[in-house]
């Protein structure tokens, strides 16, 4: 006789402030060699080397954000047999569908972010 609705927002956050910061910074070349290269602050880092390692963070979280992905597609499609069998009850099912819905959206917004690092790499 009664329904319900739940929504949940998922806001990402993206920290631009490194990259920033390391455009203002002398290039690579411009330093003199100090052999302590693991200690430098990535702010410290030249663009293309921070944009590597931008590309190389995003494509990791993707491969982790698609694999999130697949296992909610692969949750959804048995809870809804086992509703389909009335071993489910539909909360489940709709619990099912809104963490599918967010590990989608997760996994498109790494694709995003991914993009934007090559595009920014390439640049």
């Amino acid at each position: 006789m009664g329904s319900s609705a739940a929504a949940t927002v998922n806001i990402p956050v993206w920290n631009w402030a490194p990259r920033k910061a390391a455009s203002n910074k002398p290039s690579c070349g411009a330093r003199k060699p100090n052999g302590n290269f693991r200690s430098r602050s990535a702010s410290s880092w030249p663009k293309s080397s921070l944009s590597t390692r931008e590309a190389d963070t995003a494509l990791n979280e993707l491969s982790g954000l698609s694999r999130s992905a697949e296992l909610s597609a692969e949750s959804l499609r048995l809870i809804t047999l086992r509703y389909k069998g009335g071993e489910a009850t539909v909360l489940e099912v709709v619990d099912a569908q809104t963490t599918f819905a967010q590990a989608n959206t997760a996994y498109q917004d790494g694709a995003v972010l991914y993009r934007v690092a090559l595009a920014n790499l390439q640049t």
